[in-house]
C-alpha cells in the first residue's frame, strides 16, 4: 500500500476568504482515504498565471474554478488539462463559455419549465467590424420596440442576454421607460422578459454536485443584506422545496455545471425560474455570510470526492433529458422523470456513501474552525478589501456574527 497525494488546484480571482477557509479546514481534516489498495491524501494549491506548454506534466487532479468565466488564459489552460490530463474541473469550461442566459432559457423551455416569456432585441449600437455595414444594410430590419412591449406587458425587465451580478438590469414600467432604457443600452445585446408579480417568494437555490442550498433572497436590500438567514422549512412546503431543488439540479446537469445558482419567483402556486445561468455563483462572505460555511463544506465534499474517485468531466447529453419528458406531463411529473438522470450524472448515491464513510467529521471540523480567530481574521481580510477603512470593524463583526448564528443553527451532533 502506497501513500498517494491528490492535488486540488484553486483557480482564483478576487477571492480572499473562502480559499483560506477551504485550505485550513482541509488541513485540519487530515484525510487518509483508502482507494485501490493505496491511501489517498490531499494537498491544495492556489494556481498561478504563467505561460504553459501543452505537453507540460499534469499538475492537478481537481480544479475548483472561480476565474475562467472572464479570464481566458486560465480557461484555455483548463481545457488543455481536461483534454490531455483528465483533470476534473468544476465547472465544465466549454459549457461556461458557450451557454448564456438566453440559451439557458431555451433549454429549460424545451424541458417544459415555466420560463417567463422572453424576447431578444438587437443591440442599439455596434462595435465597428469588417462587413458590419453591409450585413446590417442587407439584413437588419427596423422593428417596433413598443409592439414588443405591448406583447409582453408592463412591467417587464431588460437585462443583458449574457449578464451576471445584476449588471444593467432595469425594471420597465411603461413604453417611455422601455424606449429610454433601450436607447441607453449601447452595444449590449438585451433581453426583454415579462415580470412575474406580485410574487410571494423569491429564492436563490445553489447547487454543487448533488448538494443544494435554498436561500431566501431580497433583491431590494443592500447587497450585503440580500441573502437572508430564513430557513426553508420555515416558509416553504415540502413540495416547494422539491421543485426548487429539483429544478436547480436539472438545470445544472442539463448544461454540465456542477456549481450554479438558480433564482425562482413564486406566484399563484407556480415556481418560475428567472435567472439560472450563474456557473460561478457569488461565494464571498461579504454577500452570503450566514450561508458561507455551507459553501465551504459543499466545495470540500465535492472536490475531495472527485479527486478520490478520479472523476472525469462528462460530455453533455441533452437528449438524455429531452427524451424523458412529454408535453402532457405536469411540472412535478417532469421533475420526477428527470431526476434519475441527474443523480446518475452526479453519482449521488456513491457521493453520499463516500461522505458518510470518509467525511463524517467534516461538519465538526468546519464548525470549530468558523468559531476561531483564524476564521474571523479571514473575514476581516475580505471586508478590508471591499469596504472603506472606517467600516471594516463594523462589517467584520456583522458577518462574523452571522456565521456564529449559522453555528448555533447547525450544531455538531451530540453537542446540542
Amino acid at each position: 500500500m502506497a501513500d498517494v497525494t491528490k492535488k486540488i488546484g484553486l483557480s482564483l480571482g478576487a477571492d480572499i476568504c473562502w480559499p483560506i477557509a477551504f485550505t485550513e479546514i482541509l488541513e485540519r481534516l487530515d484525510l487518509a482515504v483508502p482507494a485501490g489498495g493505496d491511501t489517498v491524501r490531499f494537498d491544495v494549491e492556489r494556481m498561478t498565471i504563467d505561460p504553459f506548454d501543452l505537453r507540460e506534466p499534469k499538475k492537478y487532479d481537481v480544479v475548483v474554478d472561480r476565474l475562467t468565466h472572464w479570464y481566458h488564459t486560465r480557461r484555455e489552460w483548463i481545457k488543455k488539462a481536461v483534454l490531455i490530463d483528465d483533470v476534473y474541473v468544476f465547472n465544465n469550461p466549454w459549457s461556461v463559455q458557450s451557454v448564456e442566459k438566453l440559451s439557458a432559457y431555451a433549454g429549460m423551455i424545451r424541458l417544459g419549465f415555466p420560463i417567463p416569456r422572453t424576447w431578444l432585441v438587437p443591440p442599439h449600437s455596434y462595435e465597428p467590424v469588417d462587413d458590419l455595414e453591409f450585413t446590417l444594410q442587407a439584413y437588419a430590419r427596423h422593428f417596433d420596440l413598443g409592439a414588443i412591449g405591448r406583447d409582453l406587458g408592463y412591467p417587464m425587465y431588460m437585462k443583458p442576454y449574457d449578464g451576471g451580478g445584476w449588471r444593467a438590469v432595469s425594471r420597465l414600467d411603461d413604453k417611455g421607460v422601455l424606449r429610454e432604457t433601450y436607447d441607453q443600452s449601447g452595444k449590449l445585446v438585451m433581453t426583454l422578459q415579462e415580470s412575474v408579480e406580485p410574487f410571494d417568494h423569491f429564492v436563490r437555490c445553489v447547487g454543487l454536485g448533488p448538494q443544494t442550498r435554498i436561500v431566501r433572497y431580497d433583491p431590494k436590500a443592500a447587497h450585503h443584506e440580500r441573502y437572508t438567514d430564513a430557513r426553508p422549512h420555515e416558509y416553504l412546503s415540502e413540495r416547494d422545496r422539491k421543485i426548487i431543488e429539483g429544478t436547480t439540479l436539472i438545470i445544472n446537469a442539463f448544461f454540465g455545471w456542477d456549481f450554479n445558482s438558480c433564482e425562482l419567483l413564486h406566484k399563484d402556486e407556480t415556481w418560475y425560474p428567472i435567472d439560472f445561468a450563474n456557473p460561478c455563483p457569488d461565494s464571498q462572505v461579504t454577500s452570503v455570510h450566514y450561508h458561507f460555511p455551507w459553501y465551504i463544506e459543499a466545495n470540500l465534499r465535492w472536490a475531495v470526492f472527485a479527486a478520490s474517485t478520479e472523476r472525469r468531466v462528462k460530455r453533455i447529453d441533452w437528449d438524455a433529458y429531452i427524451l424523458k419528458v412529454d408535453p402532457e406531463m405536469t411540472l412535478d411529473e417532469r421533475i420526477d422523470a428527470l431526476l434519475p438522470e441527474v443523480h446518475d450524472r452526479f453519482d449521488t448515491d456513491a457521493f453520499g456513501e463516500f461522505c458518510e464513510r470518509h467525511l463524517s467529521h467534516l461538519h465538526e471540523v468546519t464548525h470549530e474552525w468558523f468559531g476561531s480567530d483564524a476564521a474571523q481574521d479571514a473575514v476581516r481580510r475580505k471586508v478590508a478589501a471591499v469596504f472603506p477603512p472606517h467600516e471594516v470593524d463594523e462589517f467584520t463583526e456583522l458577518f462574523f456574527s452571522r456565521i456564529q448564528t449559522w453555528r448555533e443553527h447547525n450544531p455538531v451532533e451530540g453537542q446540542e
